[in-house]
């Protein structure tokens, strides 16, 4: 094993931007290899752990969960093209605008509270509370 083609799992977390507990996880799960083990029985890593790593991640930040990213890896591996991905992606795309239509509504009613005036949630002070648990607080 020359040691300039694998990296310790301090430099692959830090390439990475994950911390050494998460590489210890991921490799639980089986979403990343176990590492050959070095001369002194420090784990050695690939450099292609690095970008796995940040696919992995990639994947997080789009929305899909660890069990969702660890079906598209082994998918991925099989070396074969499927269209799961893209149907899992489709169905992301409408979780996505469903959490978009929800907290455009949170928002819309936050900003009728500010607008209002509002002072509590339970016995508020302003005109016309668009609140609709201060009427419920006081047994309206």
């Amino acid at each position: 094993m020359p040691p300039e083609t694998y990296l310790r799992s301090g430099q692959v977390a830090a390439l990475a931007g994950v911390n050494p507990q998460t590489l210890r996880y991921y490799e639980r799960r089986g979403l990343i290899a176990e590492p050959v083990r070095g001369p002194g029985g420090h784990r050695a890593y690939p450099q292609e752990t690095v970008t796995l790593l940040t696919v992995i991640k990639a994947a997080q930040r789009l929305g899909f969960t660890l069990d969702e990213v660890a079906e598209l890896l082994d998918t991925g591996r099989r070396g074969h093209p499927t269209p799961d991905l893209r149907a899992r992606a489709q169905a992301k795309i409408t979780e996505v605008e469903a959490r978009i239509a929800d907290l455009t509504t949170v928002r819309a009613a936050l900003t009728e509270v500010v607008s209002a005036g509002c002072d509590s949630l339970t016995n508020c002070t302003c005109p016309d509370c668009p609140l609709p648990l201060a009427g419920l607080a006081e047994g309206r």
